[in-house]
């Protein structure tokens, strides 16, 4: 029941933003059935690829190809490529990076992502770590590999599970990690998509306090996945020299807190072998950028793909580094605030509640008026500010709710918040004028009805003091979510 009932509640928000939805939510399939279907990808001539199959978590079907120099040494290091976050990701996703790895002397590993069990709702990073192991041992496996030089490459929600995969399994050599982050993904997330408002020139209560309320209601009624997961424990358990890599201008992943958190948290585990670096002109994926972080373009950073290989090299011949961090400072234009879950007056079953009572108060009353004109009995109203109150509570309610669904859904690095103004979007300004003129209307009812000279009627004072009811309750709501606030 408390995951259905806030689920109920933000199919309401979805109502109004399906198309952002859709966009965001690609249809979920099993992955070994993906998979099967996906054409094994072409590579240049000087490589050489293997296509494979292996088994993940729950013993489901993965599909990979493995890339290696077409000539060269045999014995060699190999590595395995974990994706970011997304519902089936295809190898071809991630075959730039593979390519360049390759040609540095890597045997390197990249598979579909699975489908099955993951959506944008659901999923578990431990079990993408199964499945990153399930292709460690396939790679190990495979002729011309070491099997001792064998590490873990893991992009952006990837830098959550890579971490798990190599605290669990001493298969793993070295771990390399790009975009990731040493901080809750809820926190994370939360951030990323008040950066992009930010970037987009919005400010206020609707950044600062709406977006980080309406993500802690999300993930309180279940409907974001590990939103509390704490990276620190899982890095401080892994013992492998680790490469960490940053762009300069990372609009996903907070730059300048996330490899912090990582040192100390290898630091408390006793592991001083890891090396740090920042690409100048890079976005979240390393990848150049031309926009400060907006748009990827298809070249790597320069030098990434070298670090990477030299690096690797340099690992497993036994030349460990010692806490080393190197390259330009990295951009971040605000802070991440911590998101801890919601006390029980703020929870997503008492949202969910309030909601209800606001649709019912609100819509009670023109509900009413229309039945009695139907029946041809309809009087005139205790005072007009009781039709604004109606109308005005509902609007903002079912607007301002879906509006911030929209936000979540489109407000990370191209931030599309309408027009604003005063650094306020046009539509959270009309929402916030409408809030204030439905706190006057309460008040501006509540003194007609007192002043009213004839009898007013049992069932007419049930529905007025239902309209009240819910008004006196918006207040406080609107002041929790910034309606109220200036």
């Amino acid at each position: 029941m408390r995951r259905i009932l806030p689920a109920l509640a933000v199919a309401l928000c979805l109502l109004a933003a399906p198309a952002a939805a859709a966009a965001t939510t690609p249809p979920a399939v099993p992955s070994d059935v993906a998979a099967a279907a996906t054409t094994p990808p072409a590579v240049p001539s000087d490589l050489r690829a293997t296509e494979v199959s292996f088994r993940g978590s729950g013993g489901l079907t993965l599909h990979g190809t493995v890339l290696s120099p077409a000539q060269g040494r045999s014995a060699r290091p190999g590595m395995v490529l974990v994706h970011g976050a997304g519902t089936g990701t295809p190898r071809t996703k991630l075959m730039g990076e593979a390519v360049e790895f390759a040609r540095r002397g890597l045997a390197v590993l990249v598979y579909d992502k699975r489908s099955e069990g993951y959506s944008l709702f659901q999923r578990s990073y431990t079990q993408l770590a199964d499945d990153a192991l399930g292709a460690v041992a396939a790679l190990r496996s495979q002729p011309g590999v070491d099997p001792a030089k064998v590490g873990i490459w893991g992009f952006s929600e990837g830098g959550w599970v890579a971490p798990i995969a190599a605290a669990r399994s001493k298969d793993i050599a070295f771990v390399v990690l790009v975009g990731a982050n040493g901080l809750p993904p809820l926190r994370q997330q939360t951030w990323a998509v008040a950066a992009g408002l930010r970037k987009a020139g919005v400010a206020g209560p609707l950044v600062d306090r709406a977006v980080p309320a309406m993500y802690r209601t999300i993930a309180d009624g279940g409907m974001f996945p590990e939103p509390y997961y704490d990276p620190g424990p899982t890095i401080a358990a892994v013992r492998q020299p680790v490469l960490g890599i940053w762009g300069t201008h990372d609009l996903l992943t907070p730059p300048e807190e996330s490899p912090p958190a990582f040192a100390g948290a290898l630091e408390k585990g006793g592991n001083r072998h890891y090396t740090f670096h920042f690409f100048p002109d890079a976005d979240h994926a390393a990848h150049r950028t031309p926009d400060r972080g907006v748009t990827r373009l298809p070249e790597l950073a320069p030098g990434y793909a070298d670090l990477v290989g030299t690096w690797v090299g340099d690992v497993t011949a036994g030349r460990l580094p010692t806490a080393q961090t190197s390259g330009p400072a990295p951009v971040q234009d605000a802070p991440t605030v911590p998101m801890d879950p919601p006390a029980w007056w703020e929870s997503a079953f008492l949202q969910l509640v309030m909601v209800l009572l606001f649709l019912v108060a609100f819509a009670a009353y023109p509900v009413v008026a229309l039945a009695r004109r139907l029946r041809g009995g309809s009087r005139p109203p205790v005072t007009g500010a009781a039709r604004l109150l109606s109308a005005g509570g509902i609007a903002v309610v079912l607007g301002s709710l879906s509006y911030l669904f929209y936000l979540l859904m489109t407000g990370v690095k191209l931030a599309t918040p309408g027009p604003v103004l005063a650094g306020r979007p046009l539509i959270w300004l009309a929402l916030q004028a409408l809030a204030v003129a439905t706190v006057a209307a309460t008040a501006l009812t509540a003194l007609a009805w007192r002043r009213t000279r004839g009898p007013v009627s049992p069932g007419e004072r049930v529905r007025l003091g239902l309209l009240l009811a819910g008004g006196v309750v918006f207040v406080p709501w609107a002041l929790y979510w910034g309606l109220l606030l200036p």
